[in-house]
């Protein structure tokens, strides 16, 4: 098995050498090695140096070996796709729409029921993937991104780690917020409880989350949040030290018979093996009951 990609460089884009090309495109430079050693980056057909141009209208082709990857194929066991609802797929990206009291991904080999497994079922027996690129807690709902194939993976970390690629939640919080915000207290681990984290918790870290209020219904509050920082449970850590943990928290808020009402609505993000900063936006709709619930 092999992944190939064909990639015509726009007639504008200025001159560059090969190499600085593959960099910009956030190839790790083991693959760049790699790529170079075996001559499997062509430009129109033919081999050409890393020092060399390549120009506006010309034609670069990559191909990718299994050897190229630590894991190349992940070992997710497949599952029912009956609960696959995609938001937006290319043949490098997948995104779909998490249900709510899903796991992300398997913690156990051979476990199946999560999300992963499900993903695995869709895409068929003759795609390696799923590699999973972001994770939402079990009862968070929403856009989880993933890709089809391992070369893509290290350049959408990359993208992920550089902040080119936004994510924005939806959430309902106990309590009356106003306006708009932006929490900046590091966060770490709750030396009293090992599933929980803390503001100035032990070898806390820096934290920022932006808030804007959308809604507002008795004694709760419909916020939009986006996260400058990506901490664990970050969000709801934030919202409970501000008094207003999230509606159905189990670990931060108080007791409920409310499910968590947390919901990654939007992605944004850059395309792989391109120089155009342009975004894509991905929408995913929000459950039906996500502004149904009690205020005990």
């Amino acid at each position: 098995m092999h992944w190939t990609y064909t990639i015509t460089i726009p007639s504008g884009q200025p001159a560059q050498p090969l190499r600085q090309l593959l960099t910009a495109w956030l190839i790790p430079k083991h693959l760049i090695h790699d790529l170079r050693i075996s001559q499997r980056v062509t430009v129109n057909g033919q081999y050409r140096s890393m020092n060399q141009p390549v120009s506006g209208g010309e034609t670069v082709q990559l191909t990718f070996l299994p050897q190229d990857f630590a894991e190349p194929f992940p070992n997710v066991a497949p599952d029912s796709a009956a609960t696959v609802a995609v938001l937006y797929e290319t043949a490098d990206l997948l995104i779909i729409n998490k249900t709510r009291g899903s796991k992300t991904h398997p913690n156990q080999p051979g476990e199946r029921g999560t999300t992963l497994n499900h993903v695995a079922a869709y895409l068929g027996e003759k795609q390696p993937g799923p590699y999973i690129l972001s994770r939402l807690d079990q009862e968070t709902t929403g856009a989880l991104m993933m890709t089809k194939t391992p070369a893509v993976v290290p350049i959408m970390v990359r993208n992920i780690a550089d902040k080119r690629v936004r994510r924005t939640y939806l959430a309902w919080v106990h309590g009356h917020l106003s306006g708009r915000g932006t929490f900046t207290d590091p966060i770490g681990r709750d030396p009293d409880d090992r599933r929980k984290r803390r503001v100035n918790g032990e070898h806390a870290q820096a934290a920022i989350t932006h808030y804007a209020v959308m809604d507002h219904q008795a004694e709760a509050t419909l916020v939009k949040l986006w996260l400058d920082t990506g901490r664990t449970h970050q969000l709801r850590v934030h919202l409970a030290a501000a008094g207003h943990p999230l509606i159905g928290d189990p670990l931060y808020g108080p007791p409920t018979h409310n499910r968590l009402r947390l919901h990654c609505w939007r992605l944004a993000f850059s395309q792989p093996f391109t120089l155009d900063q342009s975004l894509t936006t991905v929408t995913a709709p929000v459950p039906a009951d996500f502004d149904h619930f009690t205020q005990k």
